[in-house]
């Protein structure tokens, strides 16, 4: 990957419904030339594919908290099959320190939280949680 390419993949991030020909002014390079670094960006795995971005729904009637996750001993990988099934749980990393990982949240209401973070504590492997909810952007 060179200056091009990473320029490209910024541009995609902004709008992945840009255009070839958006793309091609922004770069300032031709539509070929676009057309060609996407196709090979995507051939090597590089982009693996495009998504979609929705308005902001974590206003005051959702309800989005960070969670961090000890696991005991070599449990990580089933700890974070049985996590990737809760769909209230947005994205979830692996981390370095005192936890193991980091959960993002979102529900709807207190009683779907507080149904979240029991349905986490039943699952084996989990030692312990921390969860912090988020109040307001700063």
């Amino acid at each position: 990957m060179d200056d091009l390419d990473n320029r490209l993949i910024a541009a995609l991030r902004q709008d992945g419904r840009a255009p070839l020909s958006k793309l091609a002014d922004i770069l300032q390079v031709s539509r070929g030339t676009v057309q060609n670094r996407l196709d090979r960006l995507i051939a090597n795995g590089v982009i693996l594919g495009f998504t979609v971005r929705v308005k902001d729904m974590s206003g005051a009637e959702r309800i989005r908290a960070m969670m961090t996750i000890e696991v005991v001993g070599r449990n990580t990988h089933k700890a974070v099959q049985s996590l990737r099934k809760i769909p209230e749980i947005l994205s979830l990393h692996t981390t370095n320190g005192a936890w193991d990982l980091i959960a993002e949240i979102e529900v709807a209401s207190l009683i779907d939280f507080d149904r979240v973070l029991n349905s986490v504590r039943l699952i084996d492997g989990i030692a312990r949680s921390e969860t912090s909810l988020l109040l307001a952007p700063a």
